[in-house]
């Protein structure tokens, strides 16, 4: 008699025990984005600047196809309203909290500019329909830009401009959650995910030059900071995304004249991540994404992490 052995239940965390319920369940990464029809529209900036929505489209394209081909990207639906133009910042609409199991709670971002509260309601609008429980917190709050998942319950919360530090002491004491609290102290690095990104569960690539001793003390208890100056967070060193083994990052190098100051720039900061990469066993892969970055974004602005199952991918 052959004796039937009973099915035992999964230790992987990331093997749910019954059919995912939401794109963060899935055991594959898993994104939210926006495709640009209510941006860019016209605003006072510089001529330079004037909006090209054709080229925006292309270099979203080019993104979702290139993040697309290896996770679930979901396109979050544009209203047929006006008053959300940087809606395609998909990053700044909430965090899908990591370490809860069940992966299906939301805090929603709260910040005190009108429009951007009405792109955060159709953010939170979406993720209701999804089945995700939503929270609003009380206090400002500038999403995944400004939280950070490093490993377990453990987040690096940046605050300045858009977000408060009371903010995370109420989602400590809601979520049983700890964050480790930096200031955003320079104008031009005004969101966290400028100035800071997590490679692997160990290791985090972090501006020193910006955080007082203490701050950096907080946060090497729980993770080794790789360094990296402000000259290659001005230029996008942070604002990138791990896809499995892959770092993505946006350049802009082929549209600049060698020689330039711009161009020695945006050089010195491709060089500076393809050492790190190298020693971690990345790939890098970039993307051209100036119409977004002449206004001010970095790659990672433009994805919002319905999961961080890249991290659950073992590089070495």
């Amino acid at each position: 008699m052959i004796a039937v052995v009973p099915p035992q239940p999964s230790l992987d965390p990331w093997e749910p025990a019954l059919l995912p319920a939401n794109p963060s369940q899935l055991t594959r990464p898993a994104f939210l984005m926006n495709a640009p029809f209510s941006w860019p529209v016209p605003r006072a900036q510089p001529a330079e600047r004037v909006p090209r929505p054709r080229r925006a489209f292309a270099q979203f394209f080019d993104l979702y196809h290139l993040v697309a081909a290896e996770a679930l990207v979901t396109v979050l639906p544009t209203p047929g309203l006006t008053g959300v133009p940087d809606l395609v910042f998909t990053a700044n609409l909430g965090v899908v909290l990591e370490h809860l199991n069940e992966r299906d709670t939301v805090v929603i971002s709260n910040q005190a500019d009108e429009v951007r509260r009405a792109e955060a309601a159709v953010g939170a609008d979406f993720f209701r329909a999804m089945g995700y429980r939503t929270h609003v917190p009380e206090g400002r709050f500038g999403g995944e830009a400004d939280l950070k998942h490093l490993r377990g319950n453990v987040y690096a919360g940046g605050h300045g401009r858009f977000s408060e530090p009371e903010t995370y002491d109420w989602m400590e004491g809601a979520f049983e959650m700890e964050v480790v609290r930096l200031a955003l102290t320079d104008p031009g690095l005004s969101r966290l995910d400028q100035v800071l990104f997590p490679l692997t569960k160990e290791k985090t690539l972090v501006c020193t030059e910006l955080f007082e001793r203490a701050e950096l003390a907080a946060l090497e208890r729980h993770t080794e900071i790789v360094q990296v100056s402000i000259e290659d967070c001005r230029a996008g060193a942070c604002g990138s995304v791990r896809l499995h083994n892959v770092w993505l990052n946006s350049s802009h190098v082929h549209d600049l004249r060698a020689g330039t100051e711009e161009y020695q720039r945006e050089v010195a900061k491709n060089r500076r991540i393809e050492d790190i990469a190298a020693t971690l066993a990345f790939e890098v892969n970039y993307v051209n994404l100036s119409e977004y970055r002449d206004h001010g974004a970095q790659l990672s602005a433009l994805l919002l992490h319905l999961n961080r199952f890249s991290y659950a991918f073992q590089l070495l």
